[in-house]
């Protein structure tokens, strides 16, 4: 018989789907460990009480013949009955005995002949038999041969000096202790098979009752895509659900002010882009509704519409310096560099910026530094605070930049006087599209990108860099970048 294409692809499916999810399902897992946590032991138990039931049945019944052959061995010395005295009493109690225990009896002398056989079939023959050797050298023995299923007692039968002169030999079988144990075992069989029945049901309960914290958690990450909501997540069931609500509702509150500060970035940059675009058009039109406008004029409009290109140009290069910075995360240009003479050459770019609003530019080098770096993502990243430093800075103020080093690490540091930032904003400053003043951020021309910018490039370094600041006191930032770069 054959499967059609499309069947076999479901059939296909199925088998796919068994295999990756069922098996690795959290909830299949537990089902399996409290289901093998409860059948364990019930089969274990099983299997010991039919293993106990049947070795004391086989102690009891021995014990039984055994008592019986003590007596009628002590009946047969009183009698000397392998003396040559015969009592037909003596005779009937060995077939009563052979009778009740459905089993054969014989008697034994001391040449090891069989005198007398309940079932009348060997009398006259010899016997050696291990139990008989045995009985003769000591007061009796006892035997459970469970693959022949039958019990071998010997007793000894003493003559008139207190001397082993036979031996009585008893062979019972077991077969009412193993009926009775096929009894026991099928209905152990039932109880154990009920057992594993509601241990099964427990375990699937308590597998699907488990996970319903998670399940709920799931819907509710789920719900995510909604929009973002504060303390989102609450489930308190467990101590690791009462985690993982937890770091869910830190990590959505994290999405969601980066949501928002990326969105009011678009807007931001959406008015930064535009408004230069919207200053020069109308610098434009009003040129050209005037004929016979003067030179002075147009060399004025001209000037004001180059300062709009430059501020559009700046917005540009910021968000092209970022997503370069991106893009070239894994690709470091390393070289030696002294880092002396990339501070000055970079300082001395800066200065006119500084000079425009007398701001005292001052740069301090404690000794000489070479390390590996690469020179424009570090370049960008300390000129950038040094920009932020002069931008955010009083008139008539300062900035000092200073290098220095240890065996390890060269520590570029920028303070300046400025306006500071506040304790609350100092955790955010290095996000990107956040600004702390967004008013004044845009009077000058600020676009929320620098440190960002400036962090990244340290962190492709392996290095660090951190804030101290006091609102109206000035901030002060501090590089530390490793001497030696490790990839």
């Amino acid at each position: 018989m054959s499967i059609r294409n499309g069947e076999w692809v479901i059939i296909s499916g199925v088998k796919k789907y068994f295999k990756k999810n069922i098996f690795r399902s959290m909830k299949f897992r537990i089902i399996l460990l409290v289901a093998l946590a409860g059948i364990v032991p019930v089969l274990i138990m099983r299997g010991v009480f039919l293993t106990s039931y049947e070795k004391r049945a086989v102690e009891v019944r021995t014990a039984e013949i055994q008592n019986q052959c003590t007596i009628l061995s002590n009946q047969l010395s009183s009698s000397g009955y392998l003396t040559g005295d015969t009592s037909e009493t003596i005779r009937t109690e060995l077939v009563q005995l052979s009778n009740i225990y459905s089993g054969r009896v014989m008697i034994i002398d001391g040449n090891f002949k069989i005198q007398e056989d309940t079932y009348e079939m060997d009398e006259g023959k010899t016997i050696v038999s291990g139990n008989v050797i045995r009985c003769f050298k000591e007061k009796g023995t006892s035997e459970y041969n469970k693959k022949n299923r039958y019990i071998e007692v010997t007793a000894p039968i003493l003559g008139k000096d207190d001397s082993i002169v036979g031996v009585l030999l008893v062979s019972a079988p077991t077969d009412s202790v193993l009926d009775s144990l096929e009894i026991l075992r099928n209905k152990a069989d039932v109880a154990a098979l009920a057992s594993i029945l509601v241990i099964l049901m427990i375990a699937v309960l308590s597998g699907m009752a488990m996970l319903k914290p998670f399940k709920r958690i799931t819907e509710s990450i789920s719900a995510v895509t909604e929009g973002y909501d504060d303390d989102y997540l609450h489930e308190n069931t467990y101590t690791e659900t009462m985690e993982l609500s937890e770091a869910f509702n830190k990590m959505s509150g994290r999405m969601k002010t980066l949501d928002d500060s990326r969105n009011e970035f678009v807007s931001n940059v959406s008015h930064e882009l535009k408004t230069p675009l919207t200053s020069m058009k109308v610098l434009a039109d009003s040129l050209l509704l005037q004929e016979d406008a003067p030179v002075e004029l147009y060399k004025e409009f001209m000037g004001d519409m180059s300062e709009e290109i430059e501020r559009e140009n700046k917005i540009i290069n910021d968000l092209l310096s970022l997503v370069k910075m991106d893009k070239t995360a894994n690709t470091m240009n390393i070289k030696s560099e002294n880092m002396n003479e990339l501070i000055e050459k970079m300082l001395k770019r800066l200065r006119p910026i500084a000079a425009t609003r007398n701001i005292e530019l001052v740069y301090e080098s404690f000794r000489p530094v070479t390390a590996e770096v690469d020179e424009m993502k570090i370049s960008l990243a300390i000129s950038n605070l040094v920009e932020n430093a002069i931008k955010y800075n009083k008139e008539n103020g300062w900035v000092h930049v200073s290098l220095n080093a240890d065996h390890k690490n060269c520590y570029i540091e920028v303070a300046d006087s400025g306006i500071g930032i506040p304790a609350e904003a100092q955790e955010h400053i290095f996000e990107r599209f956040y600004r702390v003043d967004k008013s004044h951020s845009r009077e000058i021309g600020g676009t929320g990108l620098g440190l960002a910018i400036a962090r990244s490039a340290v962190v492709m370094h392996r290095g660090a860099i951190k804030v101290f600041s006091q609102p109206s006191e000035g901030t002060t930032f501090t590089v530390r970048i490793p001497l030696n770069y490790v990839s």
